[in-house]
């Protein structure tokens, strides 16, 4: 399961997900620090499955944990070579942009 929340903002959809047992951590490495904030990732607790349509959806997306990153990656949104990975723990950004 992973956590879902979703903002709309002047004409923007920012998703943030992250895989449920994440939620509330802090990690640091070097001059990194991801913190996966309630605030910010504690929506509603979904199947994986549902982050399909969300990416679908989203023009940004926030995405922490390894089922997150990986469903993001086999689905297109996310290029492996670009995920930033802090006490292990992989972190990805997306965003969609449209000229």
């Amino acid at each position: 399961m992973i956590y879902i929340k979703v903002y709309r903002v002047q004409g923007e959809v920012l998703l943030a997900a992250c895989d449920e047992e994440l939620l509330g951590k802090t990690f640091r490495e070097g001059e990194f620090k991801l913190e996966v904030k309630e605030r910010f990732y504690g929506g509603e607790l979904v199947e994986e499955g549902r982050l399909r349509e969300l990416l679908e959806e989203a023009t940004i997306a926030n995405l922490t944990g390894e089922r997150c990153v990986s469903k993001a990656i086999d689905l297109g949104y996310v290029n492996p070579d670009r995920v930033l990975r802090i006490q292990g723990v992989p972190h990805a950004q997306m965003a969609k942009l449209f000229l």
